[in-house]
């Protein structure tokens, strides 16, 4: 198609047009028609920085920070052809920095690697409700420093990111919104998006009372947290909705920088960074491999094999490391044979926690395993080793480092 033909189809049709001419995909038909009057996004301070970057300057580099929904093929793809279609004289650098199971607590120590690495961002995507729902219920606080972390690190980085949170659906959700409550999730998300003036977009809200005013159903159209391509196209015009209403304007004159507040949790990990196995004292027990991959045939995640990996696997084994701040953890491949592990911090008694996670008996999951997040600032001692019992779903007591987490 030529970029004509997509600058007029940019112009001239309805959103879902547009996609239904740059992505067609099987399924029903978008619902014309939003269940309320009203839509589902919160324009805050806005994405004007990133509307005048692409058009005046032409160029723009566009983050994509999520789990599995957001690694695989689907709405950033028709994001992607929309932006382009919108802006065909662009010269866009997409970064691409979804990995499956991750939620926002590992998204805020991995930014510097997988998406800040590669430069300046005008325009930042990022999700995380659906999985920190999974990964850290029980800790709503993590959620929010996870999130924030994500987001004032962008900002410190460069304060015109303009950010866009995404707060996707699941069952667990809706049945939230079924019963007139905010998932826990969406709820520290929209503190942090709330302080920092961050446009965010509920479409798990969305989804659900779609779902109830009859335009389709879960089982059969959208059928799974991991959407359908229709469930994808979906998502693909709510987020054009908010760009027509964001961009609707005259073009601003200047770039305007997005003021930065005080945080709402100062330990929240804004701070937080990888830091190298190869820093470790390794023990007996423990060494580091340096291409690591599993002989048990399981499956791997991108990124998380055929790099440096320490691994132990006798009870007893042992390895130590020192840092700076207030905040330590470590980001293990969690696989069926993961175990318990022991840790003493600054020579206080030892505590257990588990390794071992729902999924590990198929996979060798990236999973951040946190220590200890209210340390006093400072130099700290960490001490981590195996322990001589295992969660009983596993199948023994190994642990394999991918990367210390330092806030």
């Amino acid at each position: 198609m030529s970029r004509l033909c997509l600058r007029l189809l940019a112009v001239l049709l309805p959103p879902t047009a547009c996609l239904a001419a740059t992505a067609p995909a099987p399924g029903p038909d978008l619902p014309a028609q939003l269940p309320h009057a009203r839509d589902y996004f919160d324009l805050r301070d806005g994405a004007a920085n990133a509307r005048l970057r692409f058009e005046r300057d032409r160029t723009g580099r566009v983050g994509f920070l999520g789990g599995s929904i957001t690694a695989g093929a689907g709405w950033r793809d028709h994001v992607i052809r929309n932006l382009q279609a919108r802006f065909p004289e662009t010269k866009f650098d997409f970064v691409s920095a979804g990995i499956g199971s991750l939620g926002s607590v590992p998204h805020a120590f991995r930014l510097e690697r997988d998406l800040l690495a590669r430069g300046p961002l005008d325009l930042v995507f990022v999700e995380a409700a659906v999985n920190d729902t999974t990964n850290t219920a029980a800790d709503p606080v993590a959620m929010l420093r996870g999130m924030e972390g994500v987001v004032r690190r962008l900002r410190l980085e460069n304060p015109a990111t303009d950010i866009l949170q995404l707060h996707f659906a699941m069952p667990e959700h809706l049945k939230d919104h079924a019963a007139g409550r905010v998932p826990v999730s969406i709820a520290q998300h929209e503190r942090i998006a709330s302080a920092y003036g961050t446009v965010s977009l509920n479409l798990s809200l969305e989804v659900s009372e779609r779902i109830r005013a009859g335009q389709f159903t879960w089982d059969k159209d959208f059928k799974n947290l991991h959407p359908s391509p229709f469930g994808h196209r979906l998502y693909a015009a709510a987020i054009e909705r908010m760009f027509a209403a964001a961009w609707a304007g005259p073009l601003p004159e200047a770039i305007r920088p997005h003021p930065l507040p005080t945080p709402v949790d100062p330990r929240s990990y804004f701070r937080g960074r990888y830091g190298n196995v190869a820093d470790v004292v390794p023990g007996p027990g423990f060494a580091v491999v340096p291409a690591w991959k599993p002989a048990d045939g399981k499956g791997t995640r991108a990124g998380f094999v055929n790099v440096p990996v320490l691994v132990g696997t006798e009870p007893g084994a042992e390895f130590s490391f020192r840092f700076n701040g207030t905040g330590v953890g470590l980001f293990v491949v969690a696989g069926p044979d993961a175990g318990r592990i022991e840790f003493s911090i600054d020579g206080a008694e030892f505590q257990k926690t588990e390794t071992f996670t729902p999924w590990s008996a198929s996979l060798h999951l990236p999973w951040a395993v946190l220590l200890d997040d209210n340390l006093a600032p400072g130099e700290h001692t960490v001490r981590v080793r195996l322990a001589a019992d295992h969660d009983p779903r596993g199948t023994g007591t190994a642990l394999r480092v991918v990367h210390l987490l330092l806030n």
